[in-house]
């Protein structure tokens, strides 16, 4: 009997596989995805992906690395196509970050609402770097201009991170949208930037005291 996997090179299959996937995520959710699936959809045998993915939790982890990469990609990509103005450069790194999760909501879920093999999860961690190398950059740029309270940029960058990926969860689970999204998200960042302004809040945050019994 032959193999019905001589149309893909090694590397093709893979990539194949995974876009076959995406579309699937996209299209008619996660618990439609199987390996088994992925093969008839593809015309090569049931045991070909196995060759890259052992099993379906190792499909859904390679794509939340697809989806987190990608992300970090666009959130790149906006801030190298920006001016200099700090302002400016952050409301269009967390505009396309946003941006690409409202598009690719699916991916998003995978990569934060779902639980990763422990082989994979330094890995998922690693691609996470870029974002967060950037982001600690912006911050340390609003500190040398008088933007941002001096204090530790990567407690405020965390600050940053949870407002943000919370209207990009709204907007991937379609709570907001159009006009109503562009409003929140740009009230958002001038409130956001103004409350970590240098002024009379500049001092750094107090650990929250002890629950009295």
């Amino acid at each position: 009997m032959t193999m019905r996997t001589g149309r893909y090179h090694h590397g093709d299959l893979r990539a194949a596989l995974l876009e076959r996937a995406e579309q699937t995520l996209r299209e008619q959710g996660v618990e439609a995805l199987s390996l088994r699936e992925l093969a008839r959809a593809l015309d090569v045998s049931h045991a070909a992906p196995s060759r890259h993915f052992r099993d379906r939790r190792a499909l859904l982890d390679a794509l939340a690395l697809t989806g987190i990469q990608r992300l970090t990609t666009a959130a790149r990509s906006g801030l190298a196509r920006s001016g200099d103005g700090f302002r400016e450069r952050v409301f269009v790194f967390a505009r396309a970050y946003v941006d690409f999760s409202a598009a690719h909501a699916a991916l998003l879920e995978l990569a934060f609402a779902r639980k990763h093999d422990t082989s994979v999860a330094e890995e998922l961690e690693l691609a996470w770097q870029p974002v967060k190398a950037d982001l600690h950059a912006l911050i340390a740029q609003g500190q040398r201009e008088g933007r941002i309270r001096t204090g530790d940029a990567d407690r405020i960058g965390a600050v940053i991170f949870a407002a943000v990926h919370g209207v990009a969860t709204q907007a991937a689970g379609g709570q907001l949208s159009g006009p109503a999204l562009d409003q929140v998200f740009d009230d958002l960042l001038t409130h956001l930037l103004r409350g970590l302004a240098p002024g009379a809040g500049d001092e750094p945050l107090a650990r929250s005291a002890a629950p009295v019994c």
